[in-house]
């Protein structure tokens, strides 16, 4: 974060509520407060201490063993019988170190490719972070103006219902219109109850991102001039290169597999001799019957072979299960290239033809504005019904509504394009910051 945007978020904090909170500042304050990404952080610590893990199975091993006793025995000799009550005590330091060991050199591998798919994970959920935060952001935006428009139609509407009671009490109109304006009235209600309660969920949801109280009003609004950027690359065959080469998931999941890999190798290693070097120095005292009154300092150094022989079937069944494990982690790898696949085709295209519609919901908007002026004035030239107003309007408020969630719709289009790639960062999320009004 730079010094000049870390400064201006501890003014607005200090500022109190009612200071406007850009969606750079949000995403600054959900680095840092966001619970999901606090997990995320020691997820993948946890998950880097496997590297340690298996790195410890091909490095020495130093252990010290003591004990200290007291005996109460009875020794008979012959006839003669003797009680020998007396205290024996022996402590060894052991070094032993691996030198042929298949399944150390397995798990040591295996912990490679568990930490790097910690890595990749933290890396898809420090990319998500930007995604999430947007989608709140714009569905709070989103809602506000839908809630804007409702009030709009409820006046319009409202107006138009006085219209029609005066045309009945002066004889001009009919009971239908006021009926049908009304019911218009009353869906714009619902439209607004609607919109409230979704723009409240997505506050909430905000919220617990950014860990601060939030109002409708702190949130900046996209800026009249709305430009769709070019896409780059252009083709669709490009940006599956780019997914299948930096996307984090594909990449986690082909780490999966190969620790996998190497857990049926860890398991097979059940039926391979093993061979250490240890060395280890004892001093006893009074350690057996054999010894009592005797102290010994012993020194030894040598090589342990171990062979297993059989183990109740266990190593077999055990190599059997990772191989199906493995198989279901390369099916599951399928799955998710597949998924990803899908989805980086539903946002290539969204970015593709969003221009076009875009422009398009804007002509149908000026359409609309001008299909309700053109409307009242033939109702007034008898030419036109009642119905007809309320359809014109109902189509300009529609028009409005679906021109707003094209332009939100594009915006998150392009974010969640790059990370499906993996390739979203800061930067792109300073670019989608451009459409909204710069803080005052």
């Amino acid at each position: 974060m730079s010094v000049r945007r870390y400064a201006w978020l501890i003014c607005a904090l200090l500022a109190g509520p009612a200071q406007a909170l850009g969606l750079l500042e949000a995403y600054d304050l959900a680095i840092r407060n966001d619970p999901t990404f606090q997990a995320a952080i020691e997820e993948r610590a946890a998950g880097e201490e496997n590297r340690a893990l298996g790195r410890s199975a091909l490095l020495p091993t130093l252990s010290w063993n003591y004990n200290n006793s007291r005996n109460e025995s009875e020794v008979t000799q012959a006839s003669t019988r003797t009680d020998r009550d007396y205290r024996s005590y022996a402590a060894t330091l052991t070094l032993q170190q691996p030198l042929l060991d298949y399944e150390a050199y397995a798990r040591f591998r295996q912990g490679a490719a568990q930490a790097l798919f910690a890595d990749e994970r933290f890396r898809s959920k420090s990319q998500y972070v930007a995604v999430r935060v947007l989608s709140a952001y714009s569905q709070a935006l989103l809602a506000q103006e839908r809630i804007e428009l409702s009030r709009a139609q409820k006046r319009a509407f409202a107006e138009r219902l006085q219209l029609n009671q005066r045309l009945l009490k002066g004889g001009e109109g009919t009971r239908t219109d006021v009926l049908e304006t009304r019911a218009r009235l009353s869906m714009a209600v619902a439209e607004e109850i609607e919109a409230r309660d979704n723009q409240d969920a997505a506050l909430r949801e905000l919220e617990a991102m950014l860990g601060e109280p939030l109002q409708i009003e702190q949130l900046t609004p996209l800026a009249p001039h709305f430009a769709i950027l070019p896409l780059e690359p252009q083709r669709f065959e490009s940006w599956r290169e780019l997914a299948l080469a930096n996307n984090p998931e594909l990449a986690s999941q082909h780490h999966a597999l190969v620790s996998a890999e190497y857990e049926v190798e860890r398991k097979r290693a059940g039926h391979l001799p093993r061979l250490s070097l240890y060395a280890s120095s004892r001093q006893t005292s009074s350690d057996s019957e054999s010894t009592y009154h005797q102290k010994y300092d012993t020194n030894s150094v040598g090589i342990q072979l171990s062979v297993p022989l059989f183990a109740g079937g266990s190593v077999s069944a055990s190599t059997r299960q990772a191989a199906r494990q493995l198989s279901q982690a390369q099916f599951e790898l399928d799955a998710q290239t597949a998924t990803t696949l899908v989805d980086l085709r539903k946002q290539f295209n969204l970015n593709s033809s969003a221009a076009a519609k875009v422009r398009a919901y804007e002509m149908a908007v000026e359409s609309a504005g001008a299909l309700v002026q053109a409307t009242q004035k033939s109702v007034s030239g008898g030419e036109r019904v009642n119905l007809d107003v309320l359809d014109a309007e109902q189509q300009l408020f529609s028009a409005k509504r679906d021109l707003a969630e094209a332009r939100y719709g594009y915006l998150l289009a392009r974010v969640q394009l790059k990370y499906y790639a993996g390739l979203l960062n800061e930067g792109d999320l300073q670019q989608v910051a451009g459409y909204f009004r710069s803080p005052l």
